[in-house]
């Protein structure tokens, strides 16, 4: 029997699917709305995400940690001018090309050569037709630049051409060290270079040479922190740290002295081409240098002159002194008591040991006394001496002024010397120095006792420290007596035996005189030592001269040494008096002035002011302005704003426009070579006292970079 499939089919209309489909979906809502309400609350209230923090990240996400960077401290002249300082300068540059555009659609070229020439002309030391001519070559080209009167320009110069509004007129901004002398004091100041900072795209200046190197801690300062909040969000910010900008180094040198001495060595360097020469000049009553400085030497903003090989002759080079070795031979004889002034010994050479002891004069000068043989730096005189008071006696007062130790100059790398001592032949050279390798610090600190009645002085070039963030002084310097080699009767003995040096017919030293004070003074020659045995030829030697002035009572000495100079003909005497005495001289007038209570002044700052209103303020003060040029308003000044100046002193200012040469004759050499200084000008000296004559005529134009010639009577 077949029966019929029977299809299921359901009882439920399509409508009542669709509503009992509609509440699953109510349901299903319901539930992961209700899951999701849960999560909410839960990040809600617990603020996390996977481990992460919510609230710091969205903190983050509308906040920024900035960091605030530490200014570099400043190094200051005695005389408070800044020598090295952290700026931003500015180059100048002029777009030519034509139909140059900004962002904005604005044209960014120079339209108005005329407009743009005088602006220039206004604020740079440039005149208007070469600042004219400079942009109309310029035609043709993208961009042009003005030398060096258009760049290292100052922020508040750049803001004074700005104000102007000329198209085409840009700057680019440079973040450096600034030195604004170039070279002063190079070796002894150094230099910092740009580092990497780890983790971050920043660089940092750091000291790498000199003072900057060894004060670097204090310089550096520390950089501060800041949390900047953006706008849209109500945070907090609860990070910051307060930036401490680096301390400020005020040194003992004298701007005026030191320029002064830049200019006579760069003189006597082109003349005799010396392998390696040092002056210093330090107050003999406290220790302090006042003026420093060494060839071969660099240009601290341009770097001209840095080598690789480049050392600090201060302290990092050693050398055998030679005769000036003899100030401390005669003060060690006499404080000993093995000197007597009534003795004779025979001179031309010495024999000791089997070895010969010679003097320069071969023949020698016969039976002398030993301030005779002083005078004329004899060899022999000063050997007897040395076996007379027996080389265990001679080594105390060598190790007595300090010649083997450090001098704690706190300048990297400083050599302590050494000395050949085994054999009688060698404890007889020492005497005239030979066989004993010194610095130049040391001899200096050495001769400090000879002119501070046997107190020896430790020299210093730093007075003090301040900190810019409380406005005090952490570190003021003190005069440090460092030892008492010799007793004052002594020194003064010593003072009297170098006048004859310089006064007695026979001396060598007649070339150091000054005129108006009594000089006490002490040559040297040394044979150069290779390391092992003495160079020989004709250029071989290292010729120096200590001097001390006023010679009854000394308040400065100076020191020089020339390491194998070409003479051509001249005397190393002369070349060394061409520095000695210009340098000795001013600051010997600047105790004078001072001692004779000279009514003082306090710069002020004449730049920005009209020409007519800057001269009448200088002499309102009690200077005495020299103007450069014939514009209308002044640019420049040769000394900054509160320094301290004599009255009727020189105050050289430079309008903007063409610059004019002023009549300089009657002049000193230190104010001619300020003037050079500010104006640019290369300056060449010869002869010493003041201006006789000058090879550009007064009321002539001048530019940088020209050359001035000066003869000093």
């Amino acid at each position: 029997m077949n029966k019929n499939k029977q299809r299921m089919t359901s009882k439920r209309s399509p409508k009542q699917n669709r509503r009992i489909f509609g509440q699953w979906l109510f349901f299903g809502a319901i539930v992961i709305f209700g899951v999701l309400s849960i999560r909410f609350s839960y990040i809600a209230i617990g603020k996390h995400v996977n481990g992460v923090n919510l609230a710091a990240a969205t903190k983050k996400l509308y906040t920024v940690d900035q960091t605030v960077t530490a200014k570099r401290g400043t190094i200051y002249s005695a005389n408070g001018e800044p020598i090295a300082e952290d700026t931003s300068t500015y180059t100048i540059y002029a777009i030519m090309s034509k139909n140059q555009k900004d962002a904005t659609g604005h044209d960014i070229y120079i339209k108005n050569d005329e407009q743009a020439a005088k602006v220039l002309a206004k604020y740079l030391p440039i005149s208007y037709q070469k600042a004219l001519a400079t942009l109309q070559k310029g035609r043709g080209k993208f961009q042009i630049e003005f030398g060096t009167a258009g760049k290292n320009i100052a922020l508040t110069t750049k803001k004074k051409i700005d104000a102007q509004n000329v198209t085409g007129l840009h700057f680019i901004q440079s973040e450096a060290r600034l030195y604004p002398n170039g070279m002063f004091a190079s070796h002894l100041i150094g230099l910092t270079s740009s580092k990497d900072l780890k983790g971050t795209e920043r660089t940092a200046l750091t000291g790498s040479m000199g003072m900057e190197l060894a004060f670097n801690k204090q310089l550096s300062g520390t950089d501060g922190h800041q949390t900047v909040t953006k706008s849209g969000y109500q945070g907090t910010t609860d990070r910051s740290q307060k930036v401490k900008n680096g301390d400020n180094i005020y040194t003992t040198l004298d701007s005026k002295l030191q320029t002064l001495l830049e200019t006579k060595m760069s003189e006597v360097e082109q003349k005799v081409h010396p392998k390696g020469m040092t002056a210093t000049l330090i107050n003999a009553k406290t220790g302090a240098i006042l003026a420093t400085s060494q060839r071969p030497t660099f240009n601290a903003q341009t770097k001209t002159g840095l080598t690789k090989m480049w050392r600090n002759l201060l302290v990092e080079d050693t050398f055998e002194p030679g005769s000036t070795m003899k100030v401390f031979t005669m003060g060690a004889a006499i404080d000993s008591g093995n000197y007597n002034a009534n003795v004779t010994v025979p001179t031309g050479e010495y024999k000791i040991g089997g070895k010969t002891v010679p003097d320069w004069n071969t023949s020698g000068w016969g039976n002398i006394t030993y301030a005779k043989g002083f005078a004329l730096s004899s060899n022999v005189a000063m050997a007897h001496l040395e076996q007379t008071m027996g080389a265990k006696t001679w080594l105390k007062y060598i190790n007595r002024f300090g010649l083997r130790t450090s001098t704690n100059s706190k300048i990297p790398n400083e050599q302590t010397g050494s000395i050949q001592y085994t054999y009688p032949i060698e404890q007889a050279d020492t005497s005239f120095g030979q066989g004993i390798q010194v610095s130049a610090m040391q001899m200096l600190r050495g001769f400090t006792a000879i002119a501070n009645n046997g107190k020896m002085l430790q020299p210093y070039y730093v007075s003090k420290i301040t900190n810019p963030n409380t406005k005090k002084t952490v570190y003021t310097s003190k005069t440090k007596v460092v030892g008492k080699p010799v007793t004052a009767k002594t020194a003064a003995a010593v003072l009297k035996h170098m006048e004859d040096v310089v006064y007695k017919s026979y001396g060598t030293g007649s070339a150091f005189k000054i005129d108006g004070y009594r000089i006490a003074a002490k040559t040297g020659t040394a044979q150069v030592s290779n390391g092992s045995t003495y160079e020989v030829g004709d250029n071989t030697y290292l010729y120096s001269v200590v001097g001390m002035a006023p010679a009854k009572n000394p308040k400065y000495i100076m020191y020089i040494t020339m390491k194998q100079p070409t003479l051509n003909g001249t005397s190393a005497s002369d070349d060394m008096a061409d520095i000695f005495k210009p340098v000795m001289q001013r600051a010997l007038d600047e105790q004078k002035a001072s001692e004779t209570k000279t009514t003082t002044i306090k710069m002020t700052d004449l730049t920005g002011q009209a020409t007519t209103a800057a001269t009448t303020a200088a002499k309102k003060i009690g200077v005495t302005p020299v103007v450069v040029g014939k514009g209308s308003r002044i640019v420049k000044q040769s000394v900054s704003s509160g320094t301290i100046l004599t009255s009727k002193q020189r105050v050289t200012l430079v309008t903007n426009g063409q610059m004019t040469m002023p009549n300089v004759v009657g002049w000193s050499a230190s104010d001619v070579a300020d003037f050079a200084d500010l104006t640019g000008l290369k300056l060449t000296t010869s002869g010493t006292g003041y201006v006789a004559a000058q090879s550009i005529s007064a009321g002539n134009p001048i530019e940088a970079k020209e050359a001035l010639t000066v003869s000093l009577k």
